[in-house]
């Protein structure tokens, strides 16, 4: 057998092996879009916050405008939920065209090794809203975010993992800056989410 047969049956088998271990139907696409849409949500918050009548911001500490956090959380879900409606959809395109099931035993794994940190980043957040501690929202998702992508980086594209890095550091950042939450967050979910994606299409979904 020639060397080059050998090495195509090398990638034959590493080919099968990722398939039956790893989800590698993630879109691209829906990275990007995940990303447009932050960038909205962040436009949304900061014309909220920064753009009222009066400074709403300065006054968040001390309660005056608990209507605020209200319209704020609306925000935050309407992108959560326009995502992850975006990325079942076109990973599901990517799935079919993969021929690798959407709902199988290994997105069922990926989904719940990102699921945990998340589920507990949003309760967890969720009680600093109703004590008041507004400063450490930001910093609390991007950490949370960053640690789901890299639990869930062993089932799908390694990439992955580099994001989740990259969004924990930006949150231990955002703890050390307070004040400009609202800018971290607009980079850690909308524009790295943004490059990340454009990288993943380009490389995988091409």
């Amino acid at each position: 057998m020639e060397e080059k047969d050998i090495r195509n049956e090398l990638a034959s088998i590493r080919n099968i092996m990722e398939r039956s271990s790893k989800f590698i139907s993630l879109s691209g696409l829906s990275g990007i879009l995940a990303g447009i849409y932050a960038l909205i949500g962040a436009y949304l918050a900061y014309r909220l916050i920064y753009k009222g009548p009066t400074r709403i911001y300065d006054s968040l500490s001390i309660g005056t405008y608990p209507e605020t956090i209200t319209y704020l959380l609306i925000i935050a879900v309407a992108v959560l939920v326009a995502s992850l409606i975006t990325g079942f959809i076109l990973s599901s395109r990517q799935a079919k065209r993969k021929g690798q099931p959407i709902w199988g035993k290994i997105s069922q794994t990926l989904l719940f090794h990102m699921a945990t940190p998340l589920v507990t980043g949003g309760l967890l957040i969720l009680i600093l809203l109703s004590r008041g501690y507004y400063g450490i929202v930001t910093p609390s998702t991007l950490i949370f975010y960053g640690l789901s992508l890299i639990s869930a980086s062993n089932f799908t594209f390694s990439d992955v993992k580099y994001l989740g890095i990259l969004e924990i550091i930006l949150g231990l950042i955002a703890a050390c800056l307070p004040g400009y939450g609202l800018l971290f967050w607009a980079i850690g979910f909308g524009v790295l989410h943004i490059i990340y994606g454009s990288m993943m299409y380009l490389k995988y979904d091409k």
